[in-house]
């Protein structure tokens, strides 16, 4: 039996150690000390309680959170996107409240904001299904949109012809519609746009008491006036130098909202029928029955009149909507502006918001001589100036397409509800 010296064998065990020592330290680098120093390992221990219980987000979290930032903007991008597509999509929802027909003004912003956003993700957008489909929807929606507004540029043919006669002739009519805006009391400046324009007939709305009062120096160069001034912001006074005849001043839907209807004779001796209107702007909370049921019932009363028509007025409705296409293809009247121009007319105020709400539909055997935007004198709204030549025929036009009918028993539904409502026209109080 072999026996060790005692020196020997602590040697042996001090080896052993060490070699263990040396085979954990790349695991404990951070907190080692020299091994000499910390023979025993109980600086190990001390360094570990000292170690806080939640990681540092200095470094190592941050660069998770640099990964995180990007999936997180792209999902945001994403959502705008659909809601995108969600409101383009119920803007052609045939539901007469003003939360859908609402949605269908702004395709011209939403368009722009559509290509902005699609710019967004392709920079900043993580890679990925989300990111696709986020794209697919803008596409849709753009498309979407820009459809309905691109008849109105001049890429598309003209649904009204131009005037081939004299457009100062006997034969022609020109026509001025003003919303003045009742608050605007700036009467000068609508004076002189109406002395700018001298129109056959001039149109203004919103007309309450001291606007009838500061208007009536037009008298003096349009002997035939057909006054309804209203302080609720639907008052209407129509000014011609033509004859008028079978005047009517009606409240076709609303009580409280007007309407004119009257035959008006050209220098030539023809005649044709004129209806000026300003039904109830559409608003989120509440229905758009008002508004909906006087266009269905304008293009009725048009549509059974053997003598041509003109529409002409404040629509709040814009020319690309559903209920304004239907009213087309209702009454059979054209729009000079397809073809021709958006010519938008509100807000006066906003350039960035802006869209057509003030329109003339006129028969198919009126050519267009010419169409104007005016200064705004005061008002939220761009007057409109028309000048018109009565034809024989309605030669060279493009008709709207014809009422079919769903288009028929949708307008006669639209009609019955309006004729049930028991409220107040909307905005009545707005202005005072």
């Amino acid at each position: 039996m072999a026996v060790f010296p005692r020196s020997s064998y602590s040697e042996e065990i001090e080896a052993a150690l060490t070699r263990a020592r040396n085979r954990c330290r790349p695991r404990v680098r951070v907190f080692s000390r020299p091994a000499e120093a910390d023979p025993t390992g109980a600086g190990h221990l001390a360094a570990a309680a000292r170690r806080p219980l939640l990681p540092d987000l200095s470094v190592g979290q941050g660069a998770a959170q640099a990964g995180v930032g990007p999936i997180l903007l792209t999902w945001i991008l994403a959502g705008l996107a659909w809601l995108l597509l969600a409101a383009t999509a119920l803007s052609f929802a045939r539901i007469p409240h003003g939360a859908f027909r609402v949605l269908a003004f702004p395709r011209l912003q939403i368009l722009a904001f559509a290509a902005l956003l699609g710019a967004a993700i392709l920079l900043f957008g993580e890679h990925g299904t989300v990111r696709a489909l986020a794209l697919v929807a803008l596409v849709v929606a753009g498309v979407a949109q820009a459809a309905c507004i691109a008849q109105f540029l001049p890429l598309r043919r003209p649904q009204s012809a131009l005037f081939a006669g004299d457009p100062a002739g006997p034969d022609t009519v020109s026509i001025l519609s003003a919303n003045v805006k009742q608050g605007n009391r700036r009467y000068d400046a609508v004076l002189a746009v109406a002395r700018e324009a001298d129109a056959d007939l001039a149109l203004f709305m919103e007309t309450d008491e001291p606007w009838a009062e500061a208007l009536e120096v037009l008298r003096e160069r349009y002997p035939h006036v057909v006054s309804h001034p209203l302080d609720n912001a639907y008052g209407m006074i129509l000014f011609s130098r033509l004859p008028l005849d079978e005047v009517e001043c009606r409240y076709l839907v609303m009580e409280g909202v007007p309407s004119i209807r009257c035959i008006v004779r050209l220098r030539d001796g023809q005649r044709f029928r004129l209806y000026c209107v300003h039904p109830e702007p559409p608003v989120p909370v509440s229905d758009s029955l008002g508004r909906d049921g006087e266009l269905a019932t304008v293009a009725k009363l048009v549509a059974e009149d053997r003598l041509p028509a003109v529409v002409s007025g404040d629509l709040n409705d814009v020319a690309w909507s559903n209920t304004t296409r239907m009213f087309q293809r209702l009454s059979r009247l054209l729009d000079p502006r397809v073809g021709r121009g958006l010519y938008n007319t509100f807000d006066a105020r906003f350039p960035f918001m802006r869209w057509p709400l003030d329109h003339l539909f006129h028969d198919p055997r009126f050519a267009l001589v010419s169409m104007r935007r005016m200064p705004a004198g005061g008002s939220d709204h761009f007057p409109m100036l028309f000048r018109l030549g009565l034809r024989r025929d309605a030669s060279g036009v493009e008709m709207p397409d014809e009422a079919d009918a769903a288009d028929r028993e949708h307008a006669a539904e639209i009609r019955r509800d309006a004729r049930k409502l028991d409220r107040d026209p909307i905005g009545s109080d707005w202005e005072s």
